[in-house]
């Protein structure tokens, strides 16, 4: 083995160089992408899955379809309010990537058990959003970050392939719902245990390299001096307890939050507004293809994004998102369906897409020092858009019906179009920023 060696550069970066992959881990860093992304696969399906079996469980007696949607939102709380903590507790030593995602593994499939077969709200609610939610928040976070441990060098590319498997895994599974409504529970028991077998067994894998480490090659402080690779490096490490401090936090993190209020809402009423205009085969289409679109498009936007810029990809993707909005209510209103997928497609590659480019954003805004705990505090913004994009919009369907709610959804996101165009780095004057 190398001499192991501590070294900085001009932003003040620090690097462990010296130990290879292949030394840490007996086999290529590449490995941890398709452990992250199979883990990730199996995950997201309590998120993106979860429209489909909606109209089936609408049917059970005495849920209330503002009840119904109101359990993902609490879900969504739980599972990004897991991410800060989780990764705080990993960083101290106190919750290793193995033992998060184990705990991920059953609370996960706790969840979608519970889905199966509860027989009354207050079970889905202690099953399915609280026990579900911690546990796939326990797997994101671990997961992504591993990405941001293991590929300091192509963190953007890497995170949009892992955070693309939460949303593209969930498409089999709506379609299998949506052509047998009546096998729920019993398609969610063979999806418990599969989610439980795939994340466990990533968990017995999964290993984070040492705090600062950097591959063998490209050179870090060459890297550093790579415009290609740092279009604009943050001006210093920002610190948790700083991260509030910042202007451009308070701002990243209301186009979070309103990009997530967006998506959830989506994902919470898509289904049933397409069934009622095309049917249940419709609704499962129109699911699949605003997962789809999200799964891929977080890969490619990955990509992209290191070389046209991050805030610039962010601001085309939420404007996406937006007009994505009213193609949906028009093509549903006037029973267009190739519309309505279209827009579902559209609406996936907006909003669906933002968690990718926040990823990068922490790098690029807050430094690397704490880059694992600062994107989980901004990734709680999710938590405070489910409570936004959910119950809220249940009043709205109810009193203005869907041409209420999507023009509103629609508002929300073209709203964080607009406030994203006005990020800045935090500590470098606008005039000395470069162009997005």
């Amino acid at each position: 083995m190398a001499e192991v060696r501590e070294l900085r550069d001009v932003y003040g970066r620090q690097y462990r160089v010296g130990e290879s992959d292949r030394e840490l881990l007996g086999r290529p860093r590449t490995w941890i992408t398709w452990l992250a992304a199979a883990a990730m696969l199996a995950a997201g399906v309590q998120q993106y899955g979860f429209g489909a079996v909606v109209p089936s469980l609408s049917r059970t007696p005495g849920w209330t379809s503002g009840g119904i949607v109101l359990t993902l939102a609490v879900w969504a709380i739980c599972q990004a309010g897991a991410a800060f903590p989780a990764a705080w507790l990993r960083d101290r030593g106190l919750l290793p990537a193995p033992a998060a995602m184990a705990a991920g593994a059953v609370l996960s499939a706790a969840g979608l058990v519970t889905l199966g077969h509860a027989t009354g709200l207050a079970a889905v609610f202690l099953g399915y959003s609280v026990l579900g939610g911690l546990g796939t928040g326990l797997v994101y976070a671990t997961c992504v970050g591993a990405v941001l441990a293991w590929f300091p060098d192509r963190s953007g590319s890497r995170a949009g392939i892992v955070s693309g498997a939460f949303a593209a895994g969930s498409v089999p599974f709506v379609v299998l719902a949506a052509a047998l409504p009546a096998a729920r529970p019993a398609l969610l028991d063979v999806t418990a245990v599969v989610v439980l077998i795939v994340i466990a067994g990533c968990a017995v894998l999964l290993r984070y390299p040492p705090r600062h480490w950097w591959p063998v090659t490209p050179e870090p402080r060459t890297w550093a001096l790579d415009r290609a690779h740092n279009r604009r490096p943050a001006v210093r490490h920002y610190r948790p307890a700083e991260l509030f401090r910042c202007r451009t936090t308070r701002s990243l993190y209301l186009v979070v939050v309103l990009a997530a209020a967006v998506l959830l809402f989506d994902l919470a009423y898509l289904a049933t507004f397409a069934a009622a205009r095309g049917g249940p085969g419709l609704a499962a289409a129109a699911l699949a293809s605003l997962a789809a679109a999200t799964g891929s498009g977080r890969v490619l936007i990955g990509r992209w994004a290191d070389r046209l810029g991050r805030p610039r990809i962010l601001r085309f993707a939420l404007l996406a998102g937006g007009v994505a909005q009213f193609v949906l209510f028009y093509s549903g209103e006037h029973r267009h369906a190739v519309g309505l997928l279209l827009g579902a497609a559209l609406a996936g590659l907006g909003n669906g897409c933002c968690y990718t480019l926040l990823v990068g954003l922490v790098r690029e805004y807050f430094g690397d020092e704490s880059a694992a705990q600062n994107f989980g505090i901004l990734y709680s913004a999710k938590a405070v858009g489910a409570a936004v994009g959910i119950g809220p919009a249940a009043v709205v369907v109810t009193t203005h019906g869907f041409a209420g709610a999507f023009t509103a959804a629609g508002v929300l996101s073209l709203t964080a179009a607009v406030l994203s165009g006005r990020l800045t780095q935090p500590g470098r004057p606008e005039s000395l920023l470069p162009a997005a």
